[in-house]
């Protein structure tokens, strides 16, 4: 099997923003698609939670509100009972008081106070006595009246009560479908190069598949061919094989796209890659590193071979310095190569290669 290095850099691309906007739970390319396509059907199942949910909530309602009515029933008897006992006992204090008039003067002075506090009481009690059964359940009537709003509110607008419990839960799927729509560039491409090295790993354990290579350079490096500075590069896959190295580019893209014209040409993309490649795997410095076997006829050059991948489709035609094939053709492609690095060389390009692109900047 194919030695495989780096994650994929769409799924790369894609895991930063969906992270950059604070969605941390999938855990792969398929669970963003499966969510992406399921959508609408986890939406409703949202819902239909919150209605359960609700539902719930207005059987509980029920259940306690009556057992609210018992226990404020209990409360208030056990209150009036409470009343009732304490006026007879005033009543019994006060009739015995009758029977009981102190001869001297401090004493009946003293009586007479006791008496009028007494009286006081028992009049207090006789013209309150509703206001303070009242209020000896007046934290459950609270209670209970709160419960009945909410259970009333239920019973009579029940869309609108799950709809105010869905409303976070709704809003939250719906903002997590509008950035993952907005990553669907990131999610095609993804789509293709998981394809494309999913395809690659059926080649045997001599390749060495990068993904990702992505490099700056503190000056840029000038390419006299297209008259341009180069200041960094990006190539969704290198390959290194004993057949040779070969760079990749990926594009999942439609007919339509391909037609495009301000998209712009991988082939411009690749070639600049590839200059940028060779320059490194063939100045002073690739050479001293990679220390290649020697040929009788002189020092070997490492040549590169520029592929473009098209998923769907590929348009009509050849283009110079690239080979554009299907994804059904990259194999038969590859394959059709022969060896011209031995095993030990072949490693050790692949390691030259994994050091720069663990550099980021060079």
């Amino acid at each position: 099997m194919c030695r495989t290095y780096n994650m994929i850099g769409s799924l790369a691309t894609l895991k930063s923003h969906l992270e950059e906007n604070d969605i941390r739970d999938f855990k792969s390319l398929k669970e963003v698609m499966t969510f992406q396509s399921s959508y609408t059907t986890i939406r409703k199942q949202l819902i239909s939670i919150h209605e359960k949910l609700i539902e719930d909530e207005k059987n509980l309602l029920n259940t306690d509100l009556q057992h609210l009515n018992k226990t404020i029933e209990t409360e208030k008897q056990l209150a009036e009972l409470r009343l009732i006992v304490e006026i007879e006992n005033l009543k019994q204090q006060l009739a015995l008081s009758t029977n009981d008039e102190p001869t001297n003067l401090l004493p009946r002075l003293k009586k007479k106070l006791i008496d009028w506090n007494n009286k006081r009481k028992l009049q207090n009690k006789e013209q309150n006595f509703d206001s303070e059964v009242i209020n000896s359940v007046k934290k459950l009537l609270e209670i209970q009246q709160v419960k009945s709003k909410r259970f009333d509110f239920i019973n009579t607008q029940f869309k609108t009560a799950v709809d105010e419990s869905a409303k976070n839960d709704l809003t939250e799927i719906d903002r997590k479908k509008s950035v993952v729509d907005e990553s669907s560039n990131y999610i095609y491409g993804a789509l293709g190069e998981q394809k494309v090295v999913k395809t690659l790993e059926a080649l045997s354990d001599d390749y060495y598949l990068i993904n990702d290579f992505d490099i700056t350079f503190f000056n840029a490096i000038y390419n006299k061919r297209d008259n341009e500075y180069i200041k960094s590069v990006q190539i969704d896959h290198i390959l290194v094989g004993p057949s040779g190295i070969f760079i990749i580019e990926t594009k999942n893209w439609s007919e339509k796209s391909i037609e495009n014209l301000n998209l712009r040409s991988p082939v411009d993309q690749i070639r600049r890659a590839s200059f940028i490649l060779f320059q490194f795997l063939n100045n002073d410095i690739g050479n001293f590193h990679l220390n290649l076997g020697k040929h009788h006829w002189g020092d070997k050059k490492i040549s590169i071979k520029n592929v473009i991948v098209l998923i769907n489709t590929r348009p009509q035609g050849e283009f110079q310095y690239v080979k554009v094939v299907t994804l059904n053709e990259l194999l038969s492609y590859i394959n059709y190569f022969k060896p011209v690095f031995s095993q030990d060389e072949t490693q050790r390009i692949a390691d030259f290669l994994l050091k720069i692109n663990d550099q980021k900047t060079i």
